[in-house]
């Protein structure tokens, strides 16, 4: 039992070094190490500096894509309304046409003398119309 609490004190005793080493650290770094160490801390400084710029232009562009999207939507809303008048308008010009054609055909077989008189003539076609030879214009003084 003597052996066994003589084990045990030292065991503790070199647990407690242990831990004062694990505890105190070391205070030595090689300069390699110190070197690298520098050049990653400046690699997270420029990737953090990126970072921030990066999410600046992603809100930025985020704020252009929402005035874009407002706008493509006023301007379907837009198409919209203009296409319903068009059709509107085409349907209008339809009736009307229909109704100048019905209102142009003859009354009947009749044919009056008053209707025939006030026709106009017949407009010449170009075949039946003939130019007039071009004849200089000479200036005597």
């Amino acid at each position: 039992m003597a052996i066994r609490r003589a084990v045990q004190k030292v065991n503790a005793a070199g647990l407690v070094i242990a831990l004062a080493v694990m505890l105190s650290g070391c205070d030595y770094w090689p300069p390699a190490l110190q070197t690298q160490i520098e050049q990653l801390r400046s690699d997270l400084q420029a990737a953090t500096m990126e970072k921030a710029q990066l999410q600046n232009q992603m809100s930025a562009l985020a704020k252009v894509k929402d005035d874009l999207q407002i706008q493509v939507e006023d301007l379907s809303r837009a198409n919209r309304d203009k296409s319903t008048l068009i059709a509107s308008l085409q349907s209008s010009v339809t009736a009307l046409q229909e109704r100048v054609a019905k209102a142009s055909k003859p009354a009947g077989p009749k044919v009056t003398a008053t209707k025939t008189a006030t026709k106009p003539a017949a407009k010449p076609t170009k075949a039946s119309v003939k130019k007039k030879p071009a004849t200089k214009s000479v200036a005597v003084r």
